[in-house]
Formats: structure tokens, sequence, C-alpha cells
């Protein structure tokens, strides 16, 4: 089966980030349905858990490119959520959506390692306008200062697997030697 690239952030410089797999944490089922149909229409890959336990092992099993996290939750609240996802993978852009709308609240998100904050309800617009320009910064901060890396795109495959390829591997085709699913490497403009 052939999947597109994901969801190319154009960073305005030599490279793009690329956002293709959304974790979305959120205990309310008709929340997590409005924001997975909402994603997939657009072009992501979404997974959905409804707690802390199943955002861990979904987090490090599926390895997503972005976390979209509630802060009311059974258990473990958001923001222990958002450190414990940060203390594993600090470059991994997390975005709060909350019915929480207090400067204390925002505060904290920040504070835990949140990129980004939306309060409930939310438009369609406003949530891949934040998934843009969470993805854009957290691009921008994960690459500075690595000139080693500079000629190379990276990006994942639906199942996980990361990839490290040229940049004159642009829009060929090539094959996930996890999952045997036929990728394009994404162009960066």
């Amino acid at each position: 089966m052939s999947r597109g690239v994901g969801y190319v952030v154009d960073t305005g410089d030599a490279g793009g980030a690329v956002t293709q797999n959304i974790l979305v944490v959120e205990d309310k089922d008709e929340t997590s349905e409005f924001l997975k149909k909402i994603l997939e229409k657009n072009g992501f890959s979404v997974r959905i858990a409804k707690d802390g336990g199943q955002a861990h092992s979904t987090f490090a099993m599926y390895r997503p490119d972005m976390v979209l996290l509630d802060l009311i939750l059974p258990g473990e609240s958001g923001f222990e959520i958002c450190e414990r996802l940060k203390a594993q993978r600090e470059n991994v852009p997390v975005v709060v959506i909350s019915a929480i709308d207090l400067e204390s609240s925002r505060n904290l998100a920040a504070k835990t390692g949140a990129d980004g904050y939306l309060t409930k309800p939310i438009r369609e617009s406003e949530l891949l306008e934040t998934i843009k320009s969470v993805s854009k910064s957290a691009f921008r901060r994960s690459h500075r200062d690595k000139s080693q890396d500079q000629g190379a795109i990276r990006f994942n495959c639906t199942c996980g697997k990361r990839f490290k390829v040229s940049i004159k591997r642009q829009g060929k085709l090539m094959t996930c030697s996890s999952c045997g699913d036929s990728l394009t490497v994404p162009r960066q403009s």
C-alpha cells in the first residue's frame, strides 16, 4: 500500500518539517473522533489514547511526530503526561487542547514542555494552523546547529520507522525496511 509523505511544513529556509503521525490523547470519545476526522481528512495518520498508560505505550511504540493532549484525563494529568513524553523525546511537539482557559494553566503547560495550547471548542482552521506553526518551530529547534545533517532529509513511515536520506533522494520512491510500504521521500522547498 502506497502512503504519501504526510504534511510538509514550509519552514521558509532550505528545509521542511514533516508531520504525518499524530497521537491524540483524549478521554472523551466525541472529541477524539472529531479530532481524528479532521486530521485524517487533512492527510494525517492518527492514533488515539484515552489515558496516560495508553499515551505512554502508544508514544513508545509508534513514535508520533506530534501529540495533541487534553489536560483532564483519568489517572494521570495532561501536565504529567507532557512532562514524561518530553523526557523521552524532547523535540516531539506537544499541543495541549483543553477546556481550561486560564493563564496559570497555559504557564504550567509551557513549563512542562508543551509547544502550543488551544482551548476547546476548536475550529479546524485553528487546529491546522497550530499544527503548522508548532511543527515549524519544533523543526527549527531540533535542526539548529546540526551542520553534519546538512543535505539530509529526515522523515518517518507510518509504522514509526525513521529515515535520514540524502537531499538528492527527495521525491524518489523507497520501501520501508520495517513494514514494506512504499514511501515518497519528502521534497524540501
